[in-house]
């Protein structure tokens, strides 16, 4: 009887291992972080702790074209909030941390590096910073600003001729990176509408471009386009539908904070806390979590969290996880291969649904609308939503 009892219990243990139950950890993140070391208005190490302290498992500090290395002073404005800030600065990690001189032209501190702040607040599987740089460049007062995430050394913006040229040269020059130091980075396009710089045909003709952001959290980038300006949803429907005809892997959408201010708040600033990516990984470091990434095992959010994301056997397949009071709504968006034009396949009420995805369609993805209000949004009025990946059919699956 014990015997069998045993067995009982071994059986059903490799049942839940092989399964995957207990598999799935979600890592939630920011890839778009900005501080002192560009034009950021805080120390970097005042800002991981607030992220940390939200709960967020890692961070990566996207600096535009700088990595925190080698020696930056940074002048304190006179505004009395920074000067405060400064002293909030001073009394938390103290006259032997923190750097400074004061003179006629003001208080100038030493910003201090990612190798020295890093053991401060990194710990094992609890919060991981990645080394990263926002790769900035313009043409013809157009921005084309793009993340490099998990970098190893700093890279230089690369010029172009045109917007295609100029992001495909700096993706290039990561993918370079990459392959020279064996370490991978991911690379992201930033808020393509900001500027309005550049348009879903610019992004068709890139090649490698495996992610971008649907959703920034700066106030100035636009993200729902205007009257002539797709929004950044549009563009993500329209890039798919021409890169699963073009035989190219899909493109992924990301939300970001890409957070500058950190003492004065509202639609008017971009604060972080409005944007970030959940990421099912099998543990907390720069390999595993691109990893998974890359293979578009994660969603995007402001604010609505998942229980569950499956796709099998051609079906999508949602789990919201609910707060008390908030009403969801699941949409299933897609494309069909006859009329290459996106459209709401369906429109569910609740915290679950599912949807069969036949071969006629190009690829299909989930957007969940909550009934609750974003604090702090990015836009007024603004509810809390979240973006599941593209999946494409599978012609081997049962139908």
């Amino acid at each position: 009887m014990k015997t069998s009892r045993s067995l009982f219990l071994l059986i059903l243990l490799l049942f839940f291992y092989t399964s995957g139950f207990g598999q799935d950890k979600y890592y939630k993140g920011n890839l778009h972080t900005h501080s002192y070391w560009s034009d950021g208005d805080e120390f970097p190490e005042m800002i991981m702790e607030w992220y940390k302290n939200k709960g967020y498992d890692f961070v990566a500090l996207s600096d535009h074209n700088i990595i925190p290395e080698g020696v930056k002073w940074k002048t304190i404005p006179k505004d009395s909030l920074y000067q405060n800030a400064f002293r909030d600065y001073l009394k938390k990690y103290g006259e032997d941390w923190v750097e400074y001189r004061k003179d006629s032209a003001g208080t100038h501190v030493r910003l201090k590096t990612l190798e020295e702040f890093r053991p401060l607040l990194e710990e094992n599987e609890k919060f991981m910073i990645f080394k990263a740089e926002e790769i900035t460049a313009y043409l013809d007062k157009k921005a084309v600003h793009m993340g490099a995430v998990n970098v190893q050394e700093l890279i230089q913006p690369r010029e172009g001729n045109t917007i295609v040229e100029l992001i495909q040269n700096n993706i290039d020059a990561i993918r370079e990176q990459s392959e020279r130091t064996g370490e991978p980075i991911l690379q992201h396009l930033n808020h393509p509408n900001f500027t309005y710089a550049i348009t879903a045909e610019d992004i068709i003709q890139v090649d490698g471009e495996r992610f971008f952001e649907v959703f920034n959290g700066h106030p100035y980038v636009n993200n729902y386009g205007d009257s002539i300006h797709s929004s950044t949803e549009e563009m993500w429907d329209e890039v798919n539908m021409a890169y699963i005809q073009a035989g190219k892997p899909l493109l992924y959408g990301l939300a970001t904070d890409d957070s500058h201010h950190y003492h004065k708040f509202g639609s008017r600033y971009s604060n972080a806390g409005r944007g970030w990516v959940m990421v099912n990984s099998e543990k907390l470091d720069p390999r595993s979590l691109i990893k998974s990434m890359e293979a578009g095992d994660f969603y995007a959010t402001t604010g609505v969290e998942l229980e569950a994301i499956s796709f099998d056997n051609n079906a999508l397949s949602i789990t919201v996880k609910p707060e008390t009071g908030v009403d969801y709504e699941i949409r299933f968006i897609g494309a069909h291969r006859d009329r290459m034009e996106s459209e709401i396949l369906k429109t569910m009420k609740g915290t679950a649904a599912k949807y069969k995805l036949s071969a006629d369609y190009l690829f299909v993805r989930a957007k969940i609308i909550s009934s609750k209000l974003k604090e702090n949004p990015y836009q007024e009025g603004d509810v809390e939503v979240a973006w599941v990946q593209p999946v494409i059919p599978n012609s081997s699956a049962k139908n």
